[in-house]
């Protein structure tokens, strides 16, 4: 069954942002570059990194663990 405003076959994914932390995306959803071909990954959930400090981008690797440790602000 679909919700109101959901067309059949759309992905379905939900977005948190973790306070001083990466952004949790869960679900059914396609990650891609920005000429459209696809990243991959594994799983439904991902860490996209908001600090711009991973080397892993567009995945969270931990660094802004570090960046907090050291007393440099966070992600927005």
């Amino acid at each position: 069954m679909t919700e109101v405003g959901e067309q059949p076959g759309e992905p379905q994914a939900t977005i948190t942002p973790y306070p001083d932390g990466p952004l949790i995306v869960r679900g059914d959803f396609e990650l891609c570059e920005l000429d459209g071909t696809p990243i991959p990954r594994s799983g439904r959930a991902v860490a996209l990194c908001r600090c711009g400090r991973s080397a892993l981008k567009p995945f969270c690797d931990g660094s802004h663990k570090l960046a907090a440790a050291n007393g440099r602000p966070g992600p927005g």
